[in-house]
């Protein structure tokens, strides 16, 4: 019975992605993150794996508490989960992903589709979370996190929500440190990337200047 309703919910999440989403945001992964995901993967590969079956993932409203309030909380648990801190690595919080997906979200010039499709993801997430455990996505552990996220990537909306988060959290770990996500260069340190210099100051970030 819960698979069912499960997977109306998927349905009806389906049913609401405006034409052409899906399209957009699977030509943009192709095109724009073919050398970011190579790179982050080239450098998984040089570490131990981690398994984090059955430990507990942090939350980054120990980081900021604003992060305790949706939907930024289920933000935050969804990117730790997909890109988990070890002892070789840095995870989503030590990258301030959500904190730049925040900051994303409120920037003119992003497509007004992709906010609305982002922040309505984490309401089909919370709702699916529900019907399969009776608890919301933040309060799971990683094996029922990932029982989640695995139903939710059977459809298309929740594939490519999925797709566009991960396409965000990549954006924190390469970005400018001033743009909010890698903070000191963290991301930068673990790839062996150098920068170029000089970077721009605060006044000068892009959506400053358009």
């Amino acid at each position: 019975m819960r698979k069912e309703v499960t997977k109306k919910i998927l349905n009806k999440w389906d049913d609401s992605v405006p034409a052409g989403l899906h399209e957009r945001i699977q030509a943009r992964q192709g095109r724009r993150d073919f050398l970011k995901l190579s790179s982050v993967l080239a450098a998984s590969m040089l570490i131990p794996a981690c398994d984090n079956t059955n430990t507990p993932t942090t939350s980054s409203a120990s980081i900021d508490p604003l992060l305790k309030q949706a939907p930024w909380q289920t933000f935050a648990s969804v990117q730790n989960h997909l890109f988990p801190k070890d002892t070789n690595s840095p995870g989503a919080d030590d990258i301030n992903a959500t904190l730049y997906l925040k900051s994303v979200l409120e920037l003119p010039g992003i497509d007004d589709d992709d906010k609305k499709f982002l922040r309505d993801g984490v309401k089909w997430i919370d709702d699916i979370a529900i019907q399969m455990t009776e608890k919301s996505f933040h309060q799971l552990d990683v094996t029922k996190k990932e029982a989640v996220l695995q139903r939710i990537a059977s459809s298309s909306a929740g594939e490519n929500w999925l797709s566009l988060l991960l396409l965000y959290i990549f954006e924190a770990l390469l970005t400018d440190p001033v743009y909010g996500g890698n903070p000191d260069g963290i991301g930068w340190q673990w790839l062996e990337h150098k920068p170029g210099f000089p970077t721009p100051p605060k006044d000068k970030r892009y959506h400053l200047l358009t």
